[in-house]
C-alpha cells in the first residue's frame, strides 16, 4: 500500500513538474516571441521612414525639374511673344508707309483727274467747234453724215458677204461631190456579193410522159387536190416530160414544187398521199423561212426583231425581182446603208434596220392591193418600230418624202443593190420591150394621143383627146388598160395608171 502511495506520489509530483516546465517554457517562448515582434516593429518603422525619405526627395526633384520646365517654356513664350510683338510693330510701321504713299497717290491721281477733266472740256469745245466747221464745209448735218456712212458700209458688207457666201458655196458643193461619191465606190468596192441568179424553177421535170396522166389521176382529182391545197395553178401542156407550176405566191409556188417532185418520185400519187406530203413540205418550208429569217438577222447583228417580222424577211428568201433575190438584196441594202451611215455620221442601226426591212412588204401575208411600201410602213408601223425605220420602208421609191437622212440613204443603198453590175438578169432589150409593150397597149385604145412609160416601168402616164373623150370614157380607159397589162403582161409589183385628160382653149386677139 506504501508502494502504491509512494508510487502515485511520485506520478502526482512528476506531473506537477511537467507542467510547472512546461509553463516555465511558455513563458520563456513568448517572451522571445515579443523581443522579436518589437524588433520588427522597429525595423519596419526604420525602413518606412527611409523610404518616406526617399518619395520625399524623389518628389523635390519631380517639381524641380517640372518648375524649371514651366520657368523655360514661360520664357519661350515670352522670347516669341516679343518676335510677334517686334513683327507686329514693323507691320504696322510698313502698313503706315504704304498709307502715306497711297495718300500721296491718290493725290496725284485726284490732280491728274482734274487735269484730264479739263482737258476733255477743251476738247468737246474744239469737236463742236470742227463738226460746226464741217457742217458748214460739206452742207450735211452730223445725222445725215453718220447715216450715209452707215448705208456706204452696209451695202459694201452685203456685197462683200455676198461674194464670200457664193465662194464658201461653190467650194462646199465641190467637195461633197468628192466625199458623196467616195463614200458611195468605197460602200460598193466594200461589198462583196455574188452575182444573183435565177433560184425560182416553175417547172417539174417528169420522168415520162406517162406521169402527166397519174399527176392528173382519174376525172383530174389528184391535180384539184394538189391544187387546192397548195393554191397554185398546175399547167400541163405539150411540153414533153416537164409539168408548169404558176402562182404569184412564191412560198406557195415553192411548196408546191417540192410536194410534187416528192411525189413523182415516190410513185404514190393519190389525194391522200398528196395531202400528207403537202402539209410535211409545208411544215418545212415554214422552219426554212424562219432559218432564213434568223440567219440574215444574225448576220446582220440586228437584234430586237419580232417573229412576224422575221417569217416575213425568210419569205423573201422564195422571191426574186429580175432574177435578184429580194432576201440577198435587202441583205445587201442593209450592208450599205450601214456603211454610208458610218461615213456620213448618221445613225447606223437605224440605217441597217431600214434597209433590211424597206422590201418586207413583199414577203407581207396579205391580200392587200397596196404596194410593198405602203404594206411595209404598216407592218413596220404595228410592230412598232422607229419612226426613221418606217419613214425610210414607205419612201424608198419616193412614194412620201424622206424626214430623215436615214431614209435618204437607205434610198441611195437600194439603188446601189440593184444596179450593180449582174445584180439584176433583165436585159436592156427586154427592159425596152416591156416599156414599148405598156405604151402599146395604152395607144391601142380609142382617143389616146399618147402614151410615156416611166420610173422604170412603175407607172404608165396617158395623154387622151379632151374633145373625144368625156370623163366617164376616161375612167372605163384607165380600167380597160390596166386589165390588158394584168393579162398580157409578166412584171413585178404593180404599174400604176394614169390618164391625163385637159382642156387647152387657145385665142388670138389681131
Amino acid at each position: 500500500m506504501t508502494d502504491v502511495l509512494l508510487y502515485l506520489l511520485c506520478c502526482v509530483i512528476g506531473i506537477a513538474v511537467g507542467y510547472i516546465g512546461r509553463w516555465i517554457y511558455a513563458k520563456f517562448k513568448l517572451t522571445s516571441v515579443e523581443q522579436q515582434a518589437v524588433r520588427s516593429e522597429q525595423e519596419a518603422i526604420t525602413r518606412a521612414e527611409a523610404r518616406a525619405k526617399e518619395l520625399l526627395l524623389e518628389a523635390r526633384e519631380t517639381v524641380q525639374k517640372e518648375q524649371q520646365q514651366s520657368e523655360r517654356e514661360a520664357r519661350e513664350r515670352r522670347m516669341e511673344l516679343q518676335k510677334n510683338e517686334r513683327r507686329l510693330l514693323q507691320k504696322e510701321m510698313n502698313l503706315e508707309h504704304k498709307q502715306n504713299e497711297l495718300d500721296a497717290i491718290k493725290k496725284q491721281l485726284g490732280e491728274r483727274d482734274s487735269a484730264l477733266k479739263d482737258k476733255e472740256r477743251e476738247a468737246q469745245e474744239k469737236e463742236k467747234e470742227l463738226v460746226a466747221e464741217l457742217e458748214k464745209v460739206a452742207s450735211l448735218t452730223r445725222e445725215d453724215a453718220k447715216t450715209l456712212i452707215i448705208e456706204q458700209m452696209k451695202s459694201e458688207a452685203e456685197r462683200e458677204g455676198q461674194v464670200y457666201l457664193n465662194k464658201i458655196e461653190s467650194e462646199t458643193k465641190l467637195q461633197s461631190e468628192k466625199i458623196a461619191r467616195d463614200i458611195i465606190i468605197t460602200s460598193i468596192q466594200r461589198l462583196a456579193t455574188e452575182v444573183s441568179g435565177e433560184i425560182t424553177t416553175t417547172s417539174v421535170s417528169l420522168p415520162s410522159e406517162e406521169m402527166k396522166g397519174r399527176i392528173i389521176g382519174r376525172e383530174g382529182r389528184n391535180i384539184r387536190t394538189l391544187e387546192t391545197l397548195t393554191g397554185v395553178d398546175i399547167i400541163i401542156d405539150d411540153t414533153p416530160e416537164a409539168v408548169v407550176i404558176s402562182c404569184f405566191d412564191p412560198v406557195r409556188k415553192e411548196i408546191a414544187r417540192v410536194a410534187l417532185e416528192r411525189l413523182v418520185q415516190d410513185g404514190r400519187i393519190h389525194p391522200a398521199r398528196i395531202e400528207e406530203v403537202v402539209n410535211k413540205v409545208a411544215k418545212e418550208v415554214g422552219r426554212i423561212i424562219v432559218d432564213e429569217g434568223d440567219k440574215v438577222v444574225f448576220d446582220l447583228g440586228i437584234h430586237n426583231m419580232g417573229p412576224e417580222l422575221i417569217r416575213a424577211l425568210g419569205r423573201l428568201h422564195f422571191r426574186t425581182s429580175y432574177g435578184q433575190n429580194v432576201l440577198q438584196h435587202s441583205k445587201e441594202v442593209a450592208i450599205l446603208a450601214g456603211m454610208i451611215a458610218s461615213e456620213v455620221g448618221a445613225d447606223t442601226e437605224i440605217a441597217k434596220r431600214g434597209g433590211l426591212l424597206h422590201d418586207i412588204g413583199k414577203g407581207a401575208e396579205t391580200e392587200s392591193d397596196a404596194n410593198h411600201a405602203e404594206l411595209g410602213g404598216e407592218l413596220v408601223k404595228r410592230l412598232g418600230e422607229d419612226p426613221r425605220v418606217v419613214n425610210a420602208v414607205l419612201s424608198h421609191h419616193n412614194d412620201i418624202e424622206p424626214s430623215c437622212i436615214e431614209s435618204v440613204i437607205v434610198q441611195i443603198a437600194d439603188a446601189i443593190s440593184a444596179a450593180r453590175p449582174g445584180a439584176r438578169r433583165e436585159s436592156l432589150d427586154n427592159y425596152i420591150k416591156r416599156l414599148e409593150s405598156l405604151e402599146n397597149i395604152a395607144k391601142s385604145f380609142d382617143g389616146v394621143e399618147n402614151a410615156y412609160a416611166i420610173q422604170a416601168g412603175r407607172e404608165l402616164r396617158i395623154l387622151v383627146n379632151s374633145d373625144n373623150v368625156t370623163d366617164e370614157k376616161t375612167r372605163e380607159i384607165a380600167s380597160g388598160i390596166a386589165q390588158r397589162i394584168e393579162a398580157e403582161l409578166r412584171y413585178p409589183g404593180k404599174i400604176k395608171v394614169t390618164i391625163i385628160r385637159e382642156l387647152r382653149i387657145v385665142e388670138y386677139a389681131r
